[in-house]
């Protein structure tokens, strides 16, 4: 048997088992897998990034190391939060309209997306470079973190611009049915990354900035690849498609309407993902006030439970993708078959890959620290991170539904509500009772499991349809 039969009998099997089990049905397992698979490969390798750094400045560095890439990651977060918000208006207006059959439109929403996402970097990278210090310092730094975390800040500068067009370049494929491209220039990156980081950081003893540095490197190198694609040009036989929605370099760079509408998704969607990533900002000052070591020991809890989220990277973008296709081409109820179906496959996933890192927590935590008391701590984040990371399938499969059809205003306040008004209350009651580090434990659940229970009622109760057809092809004027 051939790898490649070998492969379609798995697939055959896993359909087989699923169906049965009646969590999707084999025809509607098929095309989200096949469009899912590769970007769980690309979020796992963008993810990697900087979990790897994170391990790799440990060795070499120790914890003052470790803590201080904490902070400094936190604003990279932000960074790739930012980009996510703005390449969720990308992957609505490109599927629906591609989906329409209304290609040119979707080419000039490509233009917008990289106008709006170009004006946003560049300011934040300047920052970066400008005040690195304050940045980290905000956090509740100690003066060794401090060092390290603002070194990553200004080598790591340039590669907030890379980072937000290989976003929209990737949601571009996305929305298009192409998750394979941006694939093999994302894992491509990753490898490069982790290569050009291990130099940097063993060979040359440049510390946190030889992870920044790999970092930049890395993304400059994905973008290059990438924009030779969404400009319409082949890759000759290395499996890559040009993009069939490419960047038109002759414009219109400004078409208010298109302009309009991507802005309309785009914002609640930049709030929702930022609401997301910003809570990591207080949770550090919290876990900061107990000493690096919590914080190094939630910053791999995180880190990890990023890791196990690769998977959102592929099912939430399927859910977008095919989602907004079938209602770009009026089909409402498979629209909704399809959303509801992956929504039940990933809280599935999500469920056994979290045990899995439960069972495993303590060697996990031992990649990151070498301190049988710090490798305690860590393990005990590890473990709650996994838990929580059911929270996250739940809510990722159903906002990336939620998303294809444009109906991002909602999972904007119940991101909100989840981080905000349960978390962080959750984690400052360790400052002030018993709960002590508990408060921590229980943020990071409480982080995920509420707004995922709250995209689940609203993508069952049915609005999304209604709010999708401003957007479809043909509601513009004729």
């Amino acid at each position: 048997m051939t790898g490649q039969q070998w492969r379609a009998t798995a697939l055959a099997f896993v359909a087989g088992a699923l169906e049965r089990a009646g969590i999707i049905d084999g025809e509607r397992f098929r095309p989200t897998m096949e469009l899912a698979w590769p970007r769980i490969v690309t979020g796992f390798a963008i993810m990697s990034k900087q979990t790897a750094d994170l391990a790799m400045v440990g060795a070499a560095v120790g914890t003052a190391g470790t803590a201080g890439l904490a902070f400094a990651l936190g604003y990279w977060q932000i960074v790739t939060l930012l980009g996510l918000g703005v390449a969720g208006g990308t992957v609505t207006l490109v599927s629906q309209n591609y989906g329409g059959e209304a290609t040119d439109r979707a080419s000039v929403a490509v233009n917008q997306s990289v106008v709006l996402a170009t004006a946003l970097a560049v300011p934040i990278a300047l920052l970066f470079v400008a005040v690195p210090g304050p940045l980290i310092a905000l956090l509740g730094a100690g003066p060794d973190a401090l060092v390290h975390g603002r070194i990553y800040l200004v080598y790591v500068a340039p590669a907030v611009v890379f980072e937000l067009l290989n976003l929209i370049a990737s949601r571009t494929y996305t929305g298009v049915g192409d998750t394979f491209t941006e694939m093999v220039a994302r894992a491509g990156g990753a490898v490069l990354n982790v290569a050009l980081s291990g130099l940097l950081i063993f060979g040359f003893g440049l510390g946190a900035a030889g992870a920044a540095i790999g970092t930049t490197l890395a993304s400059g190198f994905v973008t290059v690849v990438l924009a030779w694609g969404m400009l319409g040009r082949s890759y000759g036989r290395l499996g890559m498609e040009p993009s069939p929605v490419p960047i038109t370099r002759s414009g219109p760079w400004l078409e208010p309407t298109l302009l309009r509408q991507l802005i309309e998704i785009s914002l609640p969607e930049i709030g929702r993902r930022l609401a997301q990533g910003a809570v990591v900002f207080p949770l550090l000052w919290i876990a900061a006030s107990f000493g690096p070591v919590v914080v190094t020991a939630l910053e791999v809890g995180r880190r990890v439970r990023a890791l196990i989220n690769s998977v959102n990277w592929g099912l939430s973008l399927a859910a977008s993708s095919l989602v907004g296709q079938h209602l770009g081409a009026g089909e409402e109820a498979e629209a909704g078959a399809y959303g509801a179906a992956i929504i039940r496959l990933s809280t599935v996933i999500y469920a056994v890959a979290g045990a899995l890192v439960v069972v495993f927590a303590r060697p996990i935590a031992g990649l990151f620290v070498s301190d049988p008391a710090a490798v305690t701590q860590a393990a005990v984040f590890v473990a709650v991170g996994a838990v929580s990371s059911v929270g996250y399938g739940l809510d990722g499969a159903a906002a990336g539904a939620l998303l294809g059809a444009g109906d991002t205003r909602w999972p904007f306040v119940a991101s909100l509500l989840g981080r905000y008004a349960f978390a962080l209350p959750a984690a400052a009651l360790g400052l002030v009772t018993p709960l002590a580090v508990g408060g921590l434990y229980l943020a990071l659940f409480l982080e995920t499991a509420v707004p995922g229970g709250i995209n689940y009622w609203l993508f069952h109760s049915g609005r999304w349809k209604a709010v999708s057809r401003r957007y479809r092809p043909s509601s513009e004027p004729g």
